[in-house]
């Protein structure tokens, strides 16, 4: 499995491309920027997109997801209890200043017992509740792409709607950190890490073993 980071859009959210390296199969999480860019490093690898995956509905993990669907006919996907804000991107939008943007048409939602599939490779859906109320994480061979739930030395901020401190405590401690120490944490931002690292020296939740 390929697995590569494009730090895109306002506010340098990585979109994440996933792709099968024998079907060619491919999945872009968080398309949060210009569309152009990630359709330039599918070419790449010659892959076919069958899914735009979401970690989250929050603006800039999801604006330049009308122009990938637009240009790809790909649906976007969005865990159920994020749906609403998808919906309003542009009151998200407006509410922070950060230009213009419409949500994408071709909406389809899942839960925690969905699972991805490309080639042989199972994408799991992990529900971590907190950062937003539909915040997800992604597994895949020892791969977690975790959205704006878990970074590298922090965690997502949970003072927006949605947002709730003791969910995502929760959703760290007793889903994240029951993954392997050598599991690789693709964030939101930032740059890469993993379960180990985190469980030791990311505060308040190290030493949770």
């Amino acid at each position: 499995m390929i697995i590569k980071a494009i730090p895109n859009g306002v506010l340098s959210a990585n979109t994440y491309v996933m792709v099968d390296e024998e079907t060619k199969e491919a999945a872009i999480v968080d398309c949060g920027g210009e569309f152009e860019i990630i359709k330039d490093e599918l070419s790449k690898h010659n892959a076919k997109l069958k899914y735009i995956l979401n970690t989250h509905g929050h603006f800039d993990h999801v604006l330049g997801e009308y122009d990938a669907q637009k240009l790809t006919g790909v649906a976007v996907y969005i865990h159920k209890d994020d749906e609403y804000l998808l919906k309003n991107l542009e009151k998200q939008i407006s509410l922070y200043g950060f230009g213009q943007g419409k949500p994408p048409e071709n909406i389809v939602t899942f839960d925690e017992n969905t699972i991805f599939q490309l080639g042989e490779t199972e994408i799991k859906v992990i529900h971590t509740p907190g950062h937003t109320r539909g915040s997800v994480c992604f597994f895949a061979d020892k791969n977690l792409i975790s959205g704006d739930t878990l970074f590298y030395g922090s965690i997502g901020r949970t003072d927006l709607e949605g947002g709730s401190f003791a969910q995502i405590q929760n959703s760290i401690i007793n889903k994240l950190f029951k993954l392997d120490d050598d599991v690789t944490v693709y964030p939101g931002h930032d740059t890469r890490t993993t379960i180990g690292y985190e469980k030791k020296y990311n505060m308040p939740f190290g030493t949770h073993n």
